[in-house]
């Protein structure tokens, strides 16, 4: 009998470098939101790919920043966590925007462990701009391997799956064979949710939002149609401001995410889905620990 590798693979860098991307192109699937806008992420996401011989867990986590209340402290602290914890680490940087100081902090936080340099949108350099960040990022960490990709395009990724595979150890299948993640349905539903709002929504608003999962309940169907799942929830917003702009003349805004969010959970669940939404204010949730936790659910 063949050898089974498996582990847990961190998805490491500063914000908005395509961690959510590479993650969602290598199992196959969108676990994690994504958006062009920065620090999108907020925890720690599992991504689980399943074949023959082995199982890979990825953890895509929160961009590392400078952070400016209770909230980024808490990525912060999640993403450093993510560090320690993995069999390999893949450290993702941007190929467009170079080594920038903020990605030789984040390399700095590394220790003597098995590390991939990622290159991310390797398709809009020239070659020589690649081994210039290469060079500049091995004098900081002695990487394990570097890969160029395009998380967008899929370009590389091969290469990339192959060589953590070659990193892993040996070990046993750590979830079962269908498992896609370990995130419960309703965080889930949460992030689908933030997720449409932040396509959406004007740049001054999304890092001011979170959406709470108030109740959600399935009805069951029967051979002549799919059950029904009924989900109720909040989004929660810093400013009266911002929940004008979030509901929209007329409510326009609101019905667009409202609509939006619904298609993907019922592709999610397999069930139609009835969803409901609210808005609400809570000034300055990102500066209280209480209401972080509340809606990270650290």
């Amino acid at each position: 009998m063949s050898e089974h590798k498996s582990g847990f693979i961190s998805i490491i860098g500063r914000p908005n470098v395509g961690k959510s991307t590479l993650m969602n192109r290598l199992v196959g699937t969108v676990i994690s939101i994504m958006s062009h806008k920065p620090q999108t992420t907020r925890n720690r996401i599992l991504g689980i790919l399943t074949e023959e011989s082995a199982q890979l867990v990825f953890v895509d986590t929160p961009g590392i920043h400078k952070s400016k209340n209770i909230l980024g402290e808490t990525m912060n602290k999640t993403a450093a966590a993510a560090i320690g914890d993995a069999d390999v680490r893949i450290l993702m940087l941007s190929a467009p925007e170079g080594l920038t100081e903020l990605d030789k902090e984040v390399i700095s936080m590394l220790r003597k462990q098995p590390t991939i340099l990622v290159i991310n949108k390797a398709d809009a350099v020239a070659k020589t701009d690649i081994l210039g960040i290469t060079d500049k990022a091995n004098a900081i960490f002695n990487f394990t391997e570097t890969v160029p990709v395009s998380a967008k395009r899929g370009d590389n990724l091969d290469v990339l799956h192959d060589l953590l595979i070659s990193l892993l150890p040996n070990g046993p299948r750590y979830f079962p064979d269908d498992a896609l993640t370990d995130m419960p349905e309703r965080q889930l539903w949460s992030e689908f949710i933030r997720g449409k709002a932040l396509l959406h929504l004007q740049d001054e608003v999304p890092h001011g939002i979170a959406v709470e999962i108030l109740s959600g309940t399935a009805r069951d169907g029967d051979t002549s149609k799919p059950g029904m799942l009924d989900i109720e929830a909040t989004i929660i917003c810093e400013k009266e401001t911002h929940k004008g702009i979030i509901i929209g003349k007329g409510g326009e805004m609101l019905k667009r995410i409202g609509t939006e969010a619904r298609r993907d959970l019922e592709r999610l669940s397999g069930m139609k889905v009835n969803l409901k939404l609210w808005v609400k204010v809570r000034a300055n949730w990102r500066g209280n620990r209480n209401f972080v936790r509340e809606y990270l659910k650290v």
